[in-house]
C-alpha cells in the first residue's frame, strides 16, 4: 500500500488480507481498519520498510533528533487500526525525546526543512498507509500534510459496529467523531455487523455521506429492506454497492431500493437472493458495468433476464459457486452480454466443455476467464479457448482435475496470456511444463499443489526469464535447493514457497 517515487525505494507488501495492525489512538475515539480497495499482492508477504531509516536519509544532519521509539514499525498482525478522530484542530503530540518538532532547538534551517510542507508532501509518498497513520500523530504540521486526500486514495476504511460508538461515563453511547475521515476525503467505506440504526447514524455523522461516498460495502450486517432503501436514497453518490453475508433483506428490498446510477454490484452469501433478485438487477440497473454474484439458488432462468441494456454496459460478470447454472445458462449469458471482457464461472460445477465452446465462440473480447472448480472440463475446453480467445490475458484453471499435459500444449499457442493459474491440477506433469517454456508473454504462473511435478521439471522454468511471480506452495517437487536455484537464475521473479 505504499507509494513510490523512484526505483530506489521498494513498495511495501502487505499480508494476504491487505491489513496491518498499528496502535490505536490515545484520544479515546476507538479504532478502525483500513484496507486497499483492490488486493494487489494477494500471494506474497514482505516486511515493512524502516521509517527511521528513510527519515535519516531525508535529514542526515539531524537524524539524531528522530527517536526510533516514537515511530514504531510493528510486525503486521491481521488488521490495521487507525484513529477514528484526530481532527486537525487537536493539540500537538510532542516528541518525548525533548522539544517538540515544531519547537525544535536544533539548527533553524534544518528544522525548517523538517516542517516544510512541500518537502514533507514528497517525503510522505514513500510510506505505507499504516506508517502515515503513525506519522500523523507527531505534530499538527505533519498531520495537516498527511491528511490531504491524495495520500488516502483507493483506500477503504473498515468500521465494525462496536467501533462506531463511545461509551459515556453514565453508560450511554455516543456516535464517534468521523471528522478525521472527512478531512482525508474517504469516498469508500466497509461497514461490518451494522444495523439499520447504525447506518442512519453514519449518514447523519459523516459529512460526505450524502454526495461524497461513491462505494459502500456491508458485511455480516442485519440491514433490512427498509434500511437498504433509506441508505441508497440518502447516499445519492453511491455507484458501487457490496452486500456480503446480509441475510435480513429480501428480493423485495432490492426491487424497492436499487437505483439506476449503480454501476458495480456485488452480492454474496445472502440467503434470500435467488432468481427474482437477478430480475431486479437486470431491470433496474441499465448502467451496470460489473456484477459479482454468489448465490447457490440462482438458476439458468435468472440469466435469461439480462436484456440488451446490460449488453451495452456490462463488461464484467463473475458467477461464484452458482451450482445450478448449466450450459443453458451460459447460452443466455453469451447472447445477452456480448461485450464481456471478464467472465468467471468459478464453482459452476455443471458447466462442461460445450459451455466453454459457447464462451470462446461468442465472447471474443474476453481478457480474463475464471473456470476454477469446474471439475467436468477437459483438455477439449482448453482447445476451444486457445483457438478463439486471442485477447485473453488471464486464465484460472484451479481444481480443474481433468486437465492434462495435452491441454497445456493447446495453451502454449496463446501469445497474449500473461497469467496462468493451475493450482491443484493433479494430472499436470513435467512434460506439460515443457509446453509453457515458449510462452514469452507469461508473467505469473501458479503451480501450487500440483503433486506430479518434480524438481527436474520445475527447474526448466528458468527459461521464462520474463516471469515476475511463480507460486509453488504445497508442490512436492519444490525443494530448498530449487528455490536457491531460482534465486540465482530468476532474480527478478518472486517465488512463493
Amino acid at each position: 500500500m505504499s507509494n513510490t517515487s523512484n526505483g530506489d525505494t521498494k513498495s511495501q507488501c502487505l499480508p494476504r488480507n491487505g491489513l496491518v495492525k498499528i496502535p490505536s489512538s490515545t484520544n479515546g475515539l476507538g479504532s478502525a481498519s483500513i484496507t486497499k480497495g483492490t488486493p494487489a499482492v494477494k500471494n506474497r508477504l514482505c516486511q515493512p520498510p524502516s521509517v527511521p531509516a528513510i527519515l535519516s536519509q531525508a535529514f542526515p544532519k539531524h537524524a539524531e533528533h528522530v527517536n526510533p521509539t516514537i515511530l514504531p514499525i510493528l510486525p503486521p498482525p491481521p488488521a490495521l487500526s487507525i484513529p477514528l478522530g484526530l481532527s486537525p484542530g487537536e493539540e500537538n503530540i510532542s516528541l518525548p525525546c525533548g522539544p517538540s518538532v515544531e519547537r525544535g532547538q536544533g539548527s533553524g534551517m534544518d528544522w525548517h526543512l523538517a516542517l516544510d510542507e512541500k518537502i514533507l508532501g514528497r517525503l510522505f509518498c514513500y510510506f505505507s498507509a499504516c506508517e502515515k497513520c503513525v506519522l500523523a500523530q507527531v505534530c499538527k504540521t505533519w498531520r495537516r500534510v498527511l491528511y490531504q486526500p491524495r495520500f488516502w486514495q483507493s483506500l477503504t476504511p473498515v468500521l465494525h459496529a462496536k467501533e462506531l460508538y463511545n461509551v459515556l461515563p453514565l453508560g450511554e453511547k455516543e456516535f464517534v467523531n468521523l471528522q478525521g475521515f472527512a478531512v482525508r476525503g474517504f469516498e469508500s467505506f466497509c461497514l461490518v455487523g451494522v444495523s439499520d440504526l447504525d447506518i442512519c447514524e453514519f449518514i447523519d455523522n459523516y459529512s460526505l455521506s450524502k454526495k461524497g461516498v461513491k462505494s459502500i460495502s456491508l458485511k455480516r450486517s442485519t440491514i433490512t429492506d427498509a434500511g437498504l432503501e433509506v441508505m441508497l436514497e440518502q447516499m445519492q453518490g453511491v455507484v458501487r454497492l457490496e452486500l456480503s453475508g446480509c441475510n435480513d433483506f429480501t428480493e423485495a428490498g432490492l426491487w424497492s431500493s436499487l437505483h439506476g446510477r449503480i454501476t458495480s454490484l456485488s452480492v454474496s452469501d445472502c440467503i434470500n437472493v435467488a432468481d427474482d433478485a437477478v430480475a431486479a438487477i437486470s431491470q433496474l440497473l441499465p448502467n451496470l458495468g460489473e456484477l459479482n454474484l454468489q448465490a447457490y439458488h440462482v438458476t439458468d432462468t435468472a440469466l435469461a433476464y439480462f436484456t440488451a441494456k446490460q449488453g451495452r454496459a456490462t463488461h464484467t460478470l463473475r458467477l461464484h459457486s452458482c451450482w445450478e447454472i448449466t450450459n443453458h445458462g451460459v447460452v443466455n449469458v453469451v447472447h445477452s452480454l456480448p461485450n464481456l471482457t471478464v467472465l468467471s464461472l468459478s464453482g459452476c460445477s455443471k458447466v462442461t466443455d460445450d459451455g466453454v465452446e459457447l464462451v470462446a465462440e461468442n465472447l471474443r473480447r474476453l481478457r480474463g476467464l475464471d473456470l476454477s472448480w469446474c471439475p467436468r472440463l477437459t483438455d477439449t475446453a482448453l482447445e476451444y479457448i486457445a483457438c478463439d480467445l486471442h485477447k485473453l490475458e488471464e486464465l484460472v484453471l484451479d481444481r480443474c482435475v481433468r486437465i492434462t499435459d495435452t491441454g497445456l500444449s493447446y495453451l502454449s499457442t496463446m501469445s497474449s496470456l500473461r497469467s496462468l493459474y493451475l493450482r491443484w491440477c493433479c494430472q499436470v506433469q513435467d512434460f506439460g511444463l515443457k509446453h509453457l517454456l515458449g510462452m514469452k508473454s507469461l508473467r505469473l504462473l501458479s503451480l501450487a499443489g500440483c503433486p506430479l511435478l518434480t524438481t527436474t521439471g520445475l527447474s526448466g522454468l528458468v527459461q521464462l526469464q520474463d516471469l515476475e511471480e511463480l507460486e509453488l506452495t504445497n508442490c512436492p517437487g519444490a525443494t530448498p535447493e530449487l528455490f536457491k536455484y531460482f534465486s540465482q537464475h530468476l532474480p527478478h521473479c518472486v517465488v512463493i514457497e
